[in-house]
């Protein structure tokens, strides 16, 4: 596998479909798939439209820019490599999303503190660290002690199929698991 390669996603739905997106192959970064995706985004349907998202880990930006495409009013990306930063803002250039959204190089903790300090809130939460890291349950931990959860919210984790997640922490719950080969989403909702 070739590190530092390009390889190319698509927009699969929306105002942006079939738009192609850049992302960054090896050195860590592992690009949901496009059946995947198509999946995921059938399951929110129903809460994409005006909702403001979060997309944490964001890698190349493919989750949040596929949100924007389907009807989302603005979307964070955060990332804390560089060069994943760079591909984020070229791909919402090439989308046309740019004006919807907002870019930041950090770590998670401390981009979602920064958040929190501006009085953001999020309905829709994508979390797509690395795998097999155990990051999310402290994920989790750090949203609702940071306050960015908006009343209705939805936290999508992918993982790992091996990858263990709680059932419940704090104010969320898990709501549903879907298993795609070695891919897992774990959806979180308020309990």
């Amino acid at each position: 596998m070739p590190t530092g390669g390009i390889i190319i996603l698509r927009v699969v739905a929306g105002s942006a479909k079939g738009l192609k997106l850049q992302t960054l192959e090896g050195a860590g970064t592992r690009p949901t798939t496009d059946r995947v995706k198509e999946n995921l985004f059938n399951i929110l349907a129903p809460y994409i439209e005006n909702s403001k998202v979060l997309d944490l880990f964001a890698g190349s930006g493919s989750l949040g820019i596929e949100a924007l495409s389907r009807g989302a009013e603005s979307a964070v990306f955060s990332d804390q490599n560089e060069k994943c930063i760079q591909i984020i803002e070229k791909n919402l250039e090439h989308t046309k999303m740019t004006e919807k959204a907002g870019v930041f190089l950090g770590e998670a903790a401390l981009i979602l503190k920064k958040l929190s300090q501006h009085g953001q809130k999020f309905d829709i939460i994508f979390l797509d660290p690395p795998y097999k890291k155990g990051i999310i349950p402290q994920i989790l931990q750090h949203l609702e002690e940071y306050g960015v959860l908006d009343e209705k919210f939805i936290i999508i984790a992918e993982t790992d199929i091996s990858d263990e997640l709680p059932e419940s922490t704090g104010c969320m719950v898990t709501s549903k698991v879907q298993v795609y080969g070695s891919t897992k989403l774990t959806f979180y909702k308020r309990n």
